[in-house]
């Protein structure tokens, strides 16, 4: 807390920020002074450079530029980074000096959406716990192999705050609001929104399988688990019948009847879809993505892309129109 009582807070948005992450993050705040009549939170707007940030919406969002955060007569008591768009676009060298420099001063930093991305560039959380958007959790490991993100909505770990954004923001932000007011305060200002069923830090970002895939079969939903967990390393039909405990005929059964495809339609549509994600996250390699998704060649990744999405995997990577179909 800082010696005034109130909490001030930095919200730095970055390019393609996402605007349902950051205004989750940012109206409890208001909504909190207004319940409470007095002012318990300040907070401020960053950019890069002052201009405003485009979020990935379109909306502009004003603020001070990043040297400002340097320069308040009260210090800032939390800076959140919030980012949107790709992993392969967030290039910003000077943020990592200005973020080292917070936390070296005791300012606890976080990271809505991707956020948790950008403070990994920036080497900031070793030996942390913390959550990141499912979508950049590929990209992520594949750049930090380190780093383990937790299948969280939020993760709150000491100086370290993070979020996979949208509205667990709004979960976030009732438990560090009950965490200084208590309970019943945070319960009102949750109830502010609407915000009737508060989900805890270790609730699911997403759906599970069996709501993802509308198959309630506990044989063919631990099949499906365990397909995602390995889309590198695919395994055949008589490895996952041991791994499950029933037959192939049964496995050829069960994907025919409740899904209309083979195993290994299923199975190669999960890959691909990995693929994608890496493609339009990260700045892996071809090959790289081929290898990460299980697929023994580029070539053989190629053909198989371009025939799930009929574009190439480097035409999604790009958006260049290409004139071979053999290019990869």
């Amino acid at each position: 807390m800082s010696q005034t009582g109130i909490q001030h807070v930095g919200f730095i948005v970055l390019p393609q920020f996402a605007l349902l992450s950051v205004a989750s993050a940012i109206e409890p705040l208001r909504a909190a002074n207004a319940l409470a009549g007095q002012t318990l939170y300040e907070w401020r707007i960053y950019t890069i450079d002052g201009a405003p940030a485009l979020a990935s919406c379109g909306a502009q969002m004003t603020g001070a530029p990043l040297d400002a955060l340097h320069a308040q007569e009260i210090p800032l008591d939390t800076v959140f980074v919030c980012t949107g768009g790709g992993p392969r676009d967030w290039q910003f060298p000077e943020l990592a000096a200005h973020l080292s420099r917070l936390a070296q001063r005791g300012v606890r930093l976080g990271g809505l959406s991707g956020g948790a991305y950008v403070l990994a560039q920036c080497r900031l959380l070793a030996n942390r716990r913390f959550t990141v958007h499912w979508e950049y959790v590929p990209a992520l490991r594949e750049a930090f192999p380190t780093l383990e993100p937790e299948s969280a909505r939020f993760v709150l770990d000491h100086d370290r705050i993070t979020c996979g954004g949208g509205v667990a923001a709004l979960d976030m932000m009732h438990a560090l609001i009950a965490q200084r007011h208590g309970p019943a305060f945070a319960r009102r200002v949750s109830d502010w929104y609407l915000h009737r069923q508060v989900d805890a830090s270790q609730a699911p970002q997403r759906a599970s399988t069996t709501q993802r895939f509308q198959v309630h079969h506990p044989g063919l939903v631990a099949m499906l688990e365990k397909m995602q967990a390995t889309v590198g390393e695919p395994l055949s039909r008589q490895a996952m019948a041991r791994h499950v405990g029933i037959s192939v005929r049964q496995i050829d059964r069960l994907f025919a009847s409740f899904l209309g495809r083979s195993y290994r339609q299923q199975y190669r549509q999960l890959r691909l879809a990995h693929a994608r994600l890496l493609l339009e996250q990260s700045a892996l390699s071809m090959t790289q993505v081929a290898m990460a998704t299980g697929f023994n060649s580029a070539t053989h990744f190629s053909r198989s892309f371009r025939a799930q999405f009929g574009v190439s995997p480097r035409q999604m990577r790009t958006g260049v129109i290409e004139t071979s179909d053999e290019q990869a």
